[in-house]
């Protein structure tokens, strides 16, 4: 019939609209900031940067200055200054630091890009949405001091992408401690390996070479 799909669209919307009264899955509005709704794990907001450890974050951040992210930034809302000297990460290995690191939200885009050119898994996305500021130009701009949050921080608002990165940095980090057992353990067995003791050489054997005689006249 001509026009159904109009009236079944009606339809639809007529329950839609009455079930908002009284249906629970329908009630939409929340009385924020009394309530508020359950962030999704994939929601994001703005970059942050994890560190291994929540009692000196400056100490353990994952980042090492490659400033990968700062050249793929769409908009270049991120600064980083390579650090002049080195010191040991969460491994122990020694690493560069970024000396200065600093995102200009008041630009940023939230893409993202950041995070999937990361080879380090130091910038993450976080969820904070409540950014309103008086003044852009200071209280947009996030420092490193502001930007670095611990792991668990990581693990609380992106549980499962956490447990993931967590789950592939061990095995990467046990299999560079076999590695380097490995090669420790070689070197030692070539240091331990009983080195040929050379035969002495016979006095005639030592003597000079003879001559080329010239050859017969004919």
């Amino acid at each position: 019939m001509l026009g159904s799909g109009i009236i079944k669209g009606l339809v639809v919307t007529a329950k839609n609209f009455a079930g908002s009264y009284y249906d629970p899955k329908r009630m939409v509005t929340v009385q924020y900031p009394e309530q508020r709704t359950v962030i999704p794990e994939n929601y994001r907001s703005f970059p942050f940067l994890v560190s291994e450890n929540a009692t000196d974050p400056m100490a353990s951040l994952r980042c090492v200055a490659c400033q990968i992210c700062e050249k793929e930034c769409p908009p270049q809302c991120i600064i980083i200054e390579k650090s002049k000297d080195k010191k040991p990460d969460a491994n122990g290995k020694m690493q560069l630091y970024p000396a200065v690191f600093n995102i200009d939200t008041s630009v940023c885009m939230s893409c993202q890009i950041c995070v999937e050119v990361c080879p380090f898994d130091s910038i993450k996305m976080d969820q904070v949405f409540e950014v309103a500021a008086t003044d852009r130009f200071t209280d947009l701009l996030l420092t490193r001091e502001k930007l670095a949050k611990p792991n668990t921080y990581y693990h609380q608002i992106h549980p499962i992408e956490a447990a993931e990165v967590d789950a592939r940095l061990t095995a990467e980090r046990l299999a560079a401690e076999e590695k380097a057992k490995a090669a420790a353990a070689a070197k030692a067995a070539a240091a331990a390996a009983p080195k040929p003791i050379p035969h002495p050489v016979h006095p005639a054997s030592a003597a000079a070479p003879a001559q080329k005689s010239s050859p017969p006249i004919a």
